[in-house]
């Protein structure tokens, strides 16, 4: 299906696949993700990995953080994949295996598991890969409950090799996704913030005018 649309039907097929409004936050989401399965459907040595699926259902939480109505999220990521050509319900049984298995390992040990995920020869490295990676190491079990985000990109980008990666575009894919992910957050607390400022002033207004009635 990848390889007979165009990124016109991609994205005919995805507002048909979930005819709702999304609000200007979530836009860019939406369609940076659309954008980005179309053209790596077209890519004929690009195969989806389990590291892939990982990423892709952390890229997605990450920025689709606070989306209203909550109950929408899991359609609007179902419509990203259909609409070229993947399944967003394999992803999430993916990315969910990968993710059990590294909370019973510890980080030193995710080196020799994470191996197992070598990129073939030829195959085509995505930054939704190398998201993945930096995924599981923070779901492995650490001396530190927070392990330092720095310290666990060092290790990304030293698996490069092993997972057949370009260790600089990791590095790049890793830095941006959370420099990205950090604005994010602080978006939707000022929407939060935003919309808890209206309900209280519309609270009181209500008030007022009861107290205006009543007197």
């Amino acid at each position: 299906m990848g390889e007979r649309q165009t990124i016109a039907d991609s994205k005919r097929a995805f507002h048909q696949a979930f005819p709702h409004v999304i609000s200007p936050l979530y836009r860019r989401l939406a369609d940076e993700l659309l954008v980005e399965l179309h053209l790596l459907s077209h890519q004929s040595s690009f195969e989806p990995t389990p590291l892939f699926a990982v990423g892709l259902c952390t890229v997605f939480d990450t920025f689709s953080q606070g989306y209203r109505p909550e109950q929408h999220t899991s359609g609007l990521l179902a419509a990203l994949c259909s609409s070229n050509g993947y399944d967003a319900d394999t992803f999430r049984n993916e990315s969910k295996t990968c993710i059990e298995a590294a909370k019973s390992k510890s980080i030193d040990a995710m080196e020799s598991h994470l191996a197992g995920h070598k990129l073939g020869e030829g195959s085509h490295y995505s930054r939704l890969m190398a998201i993945g990676v930096f995924r599981l190491f923070e779901e492995a079990k650490g001396d530190a409950e927070q392990p330092d985000e720095a310290e666990l990109r060092k290790r990304c980008k030293e698996m490069a090799t092993a997972l057949n990666f370009p260790a600089e575009r990791v590095e790049k894919d890793l830095s941006l996704f959370a420099s990205n992910s950090e604005r994010m957050t602080m978006a939707v607390e000022l929407v939060q913030e935003t919309i808890a400022a209206e309900r209280r002033k519309k609270e009181r207004r209500q008030a007022e005018q009861a107290q205006r009635s009543e007197s």
